[in-house]
């Protein structure tokens, strides 16, 4: 190498004066408010904390001294009242919300541990472990025209006349009778009863029940629910008359068990009536016999020795010829009970498991009513085969066609007041009360008044009690008092006015009452005296339904629960959380249910099994 060539300097790479370690210890600068904010959650996590491990006192000063300890820590940090505001927010949402979980979970709780554990079916089934898998099979299909559109026709229909269906393989919903194929003869007979077309309940109701599926159907009062049943009923009878015709002592092939005598009487007046246009029209007749207490049973079997199609009767008689080995349900394949949560609820499970037991082989079975809770809706679908359930409306919502006024009236005023009321709306007029004796106290001052009134309560025998509401419906009198055994089902025409005497002890009875008005499209005014003698549970449970029903409160019933409710927080709880699911009222929960507490006080005393129409034990 040459001596006079530059010298090489050997170079190393420099390295990074910051080592790794000391980047990991590197703290990102936090702005002052932030840190603040985080002191703040730290000191309430720490007051959280004491809460959960020393328990919450339920002493309202304890509470009181804690928050005021958390309020001088914050402020000893310099916190601003903003942002305690905020955080001491999101904690109270946060623990509002655990308790509205913790309150659903003792609500499932209530619901499960009153839950009639056993199947509504018959005895012998039961015992057997008989199970019937499959809808029992009919000769009726939808029109093909309507079988070949999609589901969401299907469902536009229901959307639009505000139908809800459960279940499997829901047949279509029908918009004319003609689409149901009656014959000429029954949409001449419905015309004549100013039926030109189906109401909701029918649309869906009657394609289900043709098409032999088990149904639910729930519908608010006037709504059409008979309708239902009689016709599908009818045709059936027909279609086995014609094939084999019935013989002496056979029979019946369909049977209809409603709660009270007046609404038996009505059911087969109706099924009566359009039988003599089917007659008329040269098909074969058909054959219906009444069973109810307070009519000779001598009638009901001429009728059964002759072989009866249709049988309608309340439960007691029924139960009691059945029992005499008068009437049999060998060949019975329709089973329809109206108001059918009367009938299950209360203890009646086991009268009804005794009809089931008489059946020898698998019928269609319908319940029908306008007031069902979720608690007898799970109960009933025990002896149902994959049953469809129809829903227009919320089950024990109030009819939109009625006007509910509500007034306070004292005691000592409110026969006198009747007079002033009964202004409001030209006749025919129903007047209800709870007790017997205030019924007659009623009819005697309107008729020393002036006013013609009929009576019908369950101390009067059947003849009175069918003379007065003849009369009524013949337009002989303009008023008729009564007690419950007029309030469910009945259709009286043109009821103008319903009054409400006094409030009754459950919301469904008041439901059930003010339903004889506003029926058929028509518009109703329902009038009902309160004071302070009512209870307070059944009062909330009127608010809420006022409120759901888009009806005026009056300021003395707004103030009851402690302050007026929003209709949009109401709505916001939504479906099955709205209200009690015991008993279905608006106006409290299940833990709070006075229905349920008088139920179990009674089961604890050990008084047994209370009649579903205790007021009108006669009418079995």
């Amino acid at each position: 190498m040459d001596s006079t060539s530059p010298k090489r300097v050997k170079r190393y790479r420099r390295e990074d004066p910051k080592s790794s370690d000391e980047e990991d210890d590197y703290e990102p600068y936090v702005p002052v408010r932030e840190r603040k904010k985080q002191k703040l959650k730290q000191i309430l996590k720490i007051s959280q904390d004491d809460d959960e491990s020393g328990g919450v006192s339920g002493h309202e000063k304890d509470g009181e001294t804690k928050e005021e300890d958390v309020q001088e820590m914050a402020r000893k940090n310099n916190i601003s009242l903003l942002d305690q505001h905020t955080e001491l927010k999101k904690i109270a949402e946060a623990r509002k919300e655990s308790e509205l979980e913790k309150q659903r979970r003792e609500e499932k709780r209530l619901l499960e541990a009153v839950a009639e554990k056993r199947a509504l079916m018959g005895v012998s089934e039961l015992a057997r472990g008989v199970q019937y898998e499959d809808p029992v099979v009919t000769a009726w299909n939808p029109p093909k025209r309507v079988l070949a559109m999609d589901n969401k026709r299907h469902e536009r229909v229901r959307r639009k006349y505000k139908i809800m269906v459960e279940g499997e393989d829901v047949p279509p919903p029908l918009k004319s009778f003609a689409d149901m194929k009656f014959p000429r003869c029954v949409i001449k007979a419905l015309q004549k009863k100013g039926i030109e077309k189906p109401s909701p309940i029918q649309m869906q109701g009657i394609p289900a029940t043709l098409k032999g599926r088990d149904m639910i159907g729930i519908a608010f009062t006037g709504s059409g629910k008979s309708m239902v049943f009689i016709l599908p009923i009818v045709m059936f009878c027909l279609e086995q008359e014609k094939k084999i015709p019935f013989m002496n002592n056979e029979g019946p092939y369909g049977l209809i068990i409603v709660p009270s005598r007046e609404l038996a009487k009505q059911i087969k007046d109706n099924i009566d009536e359009l039988c003599k246009f089917v007659e008329a029209d040269g098909f074969p007749e058909l054959r219906t016999c009444l069973a109810i207490g307070g009519e000779p049973v001598v009638t009901a079997l001429q009728t059964i020795r002759k072989g009866v199609h249709i049988m309608v009767c309340t439960p007691g008689r029924l139960i009691d010829m059945l029992n005499k080995k008068m009437v049999r349900l060998d060949v019975c394949r329709y089973l329809v009970m109206d108001e059918a949560d009367r009938m299950i609820d209360m203890g009646f499970e086991e009268d009804v498991r005794t009809i089931y037991s008489y059946f020898k082989a698998q019928r269609q079975t319908l319940l029908f009513s306008a007031t069902m809770p979720k608690k007898i809706q799970n109960f009933a679908r025990s002896a149902l085969v994959k049953p469809v359930t129809v829903n227009v409306g919320r089950a024990g919502a109030a009819s939109m066609q009625v006007i509910q006024e509500v007034e306070y009236v004292k005691q000592e005023a409110k026969v006198t007041h009747i007079l002033t009321c009964l202004n409001k709306t030209s006749p025919p007029v129903l007047i209800f009360a709870e007790k017997k004796q205030d019924v007659d106290l009623i009819q005697e001052y309107l008729l020393l008044k002036g006013v013609t009134a009929a009576a019908i309560h369950g101390g009067k025998d059947q003849e009175e009690r069918s003379a007065a509401v003849q009369a009524f419906q013949r337009g002989d009198k303009d008023v008729l008092v009564a007690t419950d055994v007029a309030s469910k089902g009945l259709d009286f025409p043109g009821i103008q006015h319903v009054i409400n005497y006094d409030m009754p002890d459950d919301i469904e009875n008041y439901v059930h009452r003010i339903g004889r008005t506003g029926r058929s499209g028509q518009q109703g005014v329902a009038t009902t005296f309160i004071n302070k003698a009512n209870d307070e549970s059944v009062l909330l449970d009127l608010k809420h339904l006022l409120i759901e029903a888009k009806q005026k409160v009056p300021p003395f019933l707004t103030m009851a629960g402690g302050g007026e409710e929003d209709l949009d927080t109401l709505e916001a709880n939504g479906g099955d959380e709205r209200g009690c699911s015991y008993c279905g009222g608006l106006g409290h929960r299940i833990t709070s249910c006075p229905r349920l507490e008088a139920m179990q006080n009674k089961q604890a005393a050990g008084i047994g099994r209370k009649d579903y129409l205790a007021a009108n034990a006669a009418d079995y």
